[in-house]
């Protein structure tokens, strides 16, 4: 029997538990916990009578470590889903090596006050050190590997899409494409059309931060550091059409790189409209994405949480959102003495995702990962212990999993190449 906690409730932690439901002989019993209990009860409500899966809820605050504790004392669960805020991934690990409980999550560790003078003073000496500069990256949960390995626990660290099926492709292409790697262009293309001026299709908080951040990609050992939004190209994406992609900082690029450093340059694109550039430049020239508190009318607010207040609700935007989405790995490489190119990506339409699971499809690439990482734990399929990325384990059965519950894969091998 397995026991599974599902810490959030936004519109990934939907998609994952709408998805875990389908296979109660996997997920036989489900705590959905958040902070916003009534929507965890509205949701286990809506759920109950379709499943076979035993849903249970309860109000948690994810930063409180003896909350997390008691939690996981009273449901003993076989893991924890770490569906939340990024921002908690290193408390709510600690409650799992505490507690014996495998972990979760779908993006790295990042810290919700950028401020603070210990994380600042490690922050100025990795970018000096490493040479990128963005606020996500894996090295502090990777220093939970080994405690991980001692405790004979996995910690799955980011197996959303991307980060997670992107690191899947990768490992998917080395195993069976190449016998050398040499480059790869991450591209995430979401063609979706939502109606409304300005919003986004995920957390505002990490979206914007991600997306205003000075962007880095990885070439011959080091990071090259470009400004946010500085290089821009167009792809014609099977299924979207052609769009404007702007190359990112993305997390999976650190992981990737650490571990098949044969690869000579990783970089990620994502694509974005003129409106959406337009408002995000606004929204930073005038300060809305400071992580910095002010001071307003005798009230400390942070502009960047107070946005995210007036921007529609992601979760909101399923009914709405029409178009599709297309992420994937384009490779360059050797094999058998031959030079090769290999493209391997995810087309997901997002009235397709609504229609099963009330979530758009931003929400659907990264709660089915979630579901099949999650159940790659479960059913003894990966297991080896430690703090781990979704690339250092099989992608095969991984990958099989996509293919059935909903993501399946396309594969290119004469792709047009990112100049």
């Amino acid at each position: 029997m397995s026991r599974v906690i599902v810490i959030g409730c936004g519109g990934v932690a939907t998609v994952a538990i709408n998805k875990c439901c389908q296979h109660s002989d996997v997920f036989e019993e489900l705590c959905i916990a958040s902070r916003t209990v009534s929507k965890c009860d509205a949701l286990a409500a809506k759920l109950q009578p379709t499943t076979k899966t035993k849903l249970s809820t309860k109000q948690i605050d994810a930063n409180n470590l003896t909350q997390l504790i008691q939690l996981f004392d009273e449901f003993k669960p076989d893991l924890c889903m770490n569906l939340g805020m990024p921002y908690q991934n290193l408390i709510i690990m600690d409650a799992c090596l505490i507690c014996h409980v495998n972990y979760l999550d779908t993006a790295a560790y990042e810290p919700e006050d950028t401020d603070d003078p210990v994380w600042r003073a490690r922050y100025e000496k990795r970018v000096k050190e490493k040479g990128f500069s963005a606020y996500f990256d894996y090295s502090y949960q990777w220093e939970y590997r080994e405690k991980f390995e001692k405790a004979g626990l996995i910690a799955l660290l980011g197996c959303g899409f991307d980060p997670g099926v992107t690191q899947a492709y990768v490992a998917y292409a080395k195993k069976h494409e190449f016998d050398r790697i040499d480059s790869l262009d991450i591209l995430d293309c979401n063609g979706g059309d939502h109606g409304y001026p300005f919003a986004t299709n995920f957390n505002p908080e990490i979206n914007l931060r991600e997306v205003s951040a000075e962007a880095a990609y990885y070439e011959n050992g080091k990071w090259v550091r470009v400004p946010a939004m500085s290089i821009k190209r167009e792809y014609n994406f099977d299924g979207v059409g052609q769009k404007n992609m702007y190359l990112l900082h993305h997390e999976e690029i650190e992981s990737i790189s650490t571990i098949y450093p044969e690869i000579k340059r990783i970089r990620f694109y994502m694509t974005f409209g003129d409106s959406y550039i337009t408002h995000m430049n606004c929204l930073q020239n005038v300060g809305l994405l400071s992580t910095t508190p002010v001071m307003y009318e005798g009230r400390e607010i942070t502009p960047i949480q107070f946005l995210k207040f007036l921007l529609p609700d992601p979760a909101s935007l399923g009914p709405r959102t029409k178009g599709k989405t297309n992420i994937g790995c384009i490779f360059t490489g050797v094999k058998d003495g031959k030079e090769k190119k290999y493209y391997i990506y995810n087309v997901c339409d997002h009235e397709e995702a609504y229609k099963e699971t009330a979530s758009q499809a931003v929400s659907y690439t990264t709660g089915v990962p979630a579901m099949c990482g999650a159940m790659m734990i479960l059913k003894g399929i990966w297991t080896t212990p430690g703090a781990r990325t979704v690339e250092e384990y099989d992608p095969d059965p991984f990958i099989e999993a996509l293919d059935k519950y909903g993501l399946p894969k396309r594969e290119s091998y004469d792709p047009v190449m990112v100049d």
